[in-house]
């Protein structure tokens, strides 16, 4: 099989694809044909040797595929041959809170940038037909993500997004499709219109505006929005804190943007209530794949790579310049 390993971290020419024997199944694992895998900032991150984990040079990447199981070992009983399945992001984190950092795809363990995998039944779920494998495989990280940003989240409620990436736009229709309003901001005219197409009902180009959190308070009706996607991080937070309501909720999601952060003083007196998300366990993962079969929601795919290019495909998304998710495409 072919199979991509990192060999020197700290750029993507380090990724080097190998061919290698294809794994078997061994007591409760089963073999995964894999057929698309989908790119996750915590990539960009693990291969530019950013990444505050401790990581490994020859490590397979990506931690987000969807496939087909090929083959079962010894004892499965989760799973037979001809399922749809997708990968569980943080490997033993299966239900309940977050509780300790495990090893992880591409840092400790390898990960799915391989045509096949041999796993633990218990590291997967099941996909319908009515999903397809580049759909599934956008939603172990980000999706699971949005959607834990976004709980609680309901027809009277108003959320601001930032940006056009893959946690931002799920959270847009995770949020849509629960009846709240959604304020969105870009840089680009281009991704506001698109924006306003997927249905957002207001749009602030943060380029044209610096002080945007003032501007998505005043869009809210002057009392400020009820729910922060907050993926910038140090260069973002000011403004979402000027754009939070009283007693509205900030999830901390990413670090995507320089800058410093605001004072204790500036936190306190929004009464708000900051949460960070850790992605989401597989439970998380399989109520996502419900509410995306039930809702009819399509993921936003900014540009799909075969396997073979799957360089290009980081290459690419190394721009940040997207508008949704990269996937990579795998037909053998």
């Amino acid at each position: 099989m072919k199979i991509y390993r990192l060999q020197t971290i700290g750029s993507i020419d380090g990724l080097v694809l190998f061919e290698e024997p294809t794994p078997q199944p061994g007591p409760g694992e089963v073999l995964v044909n894999i057929k698309a895998t989908s790119l996750n900032f915590r990539d960009l991150t693990i291969i530019n040797g950013w990444s505050p984990f401790p990581l490994e040079e020859g490590r397979v990447q990506l931690s987000d595929a969807a496939g087909i199981v090929e083959a079962v070992g010894a004892g499965v009983t989760r799973f037979t041959v001809g399922d749809r399945v997708a990968s569980n992001f943080m490997p033993g984190w299966h239900a309940g809170p977050f509780r300790e950092f495990t090893s992880q795809y591409g840092t400790q363990l390898d990960g799915w940038m391989a045509e096949y995998r041999a796993i633990d039944q218990n590291e997967l779920v099941a996909i319908p037909d009515s999903i397809s494998f580049e759909d599934a495989a956008t939603l172990p990280c980000a999706a699971v993500t949005a959607w834990n940003a976004v709980a609680g989240i309901g027809p009277n409620h108003q959320v601001l997004i930032q940006g056009t990436g893959g946690v931002s736009l799920f959270a847009f229709q995770f949020a849509k499709a629960r009846g709240a309003k959604v304020i969105a901001t870009t840089s680009s005219n281009d991704k506001a219109l698109r924006l306003i197409t997927l249905g957002a009902d207001h749009v602030i180009n943060y380029a044209e505006n610096p002080n945007w959190g003032e501007q998505a308070k005043a869009l809210s009706g002057g009392r400020g929005v009820d729910r922060v996607v907050e993926v910038g991080g140090p260069g973002t937070f000011a403004q979402s804190l000027k754009a939070v309501a009283l007693s509205g909720q900030i999830s901390m999601v990413g670090v995507l943007a320089e800058g410093e952060m605001p004072g204790y003083l500036d936190m306190f007196l929004t009464f708000a209530r900051f949460q960070t998300i850790a992605t989401g366990n597989r439970q998380d993962l399989e109520e996502v794949i419900t509410a995306v079969a039930q809702n009819g929601i399509r993921p936003v795919i900014d540009s799909r790579f075969t396997f073979d290019d799957g360089v290009a495909a980081f290459e690419h998304f190394g721009k940040r310049n997207v508008f949704g998710k990269v996937v990579i495409i795998n037909e053998a």
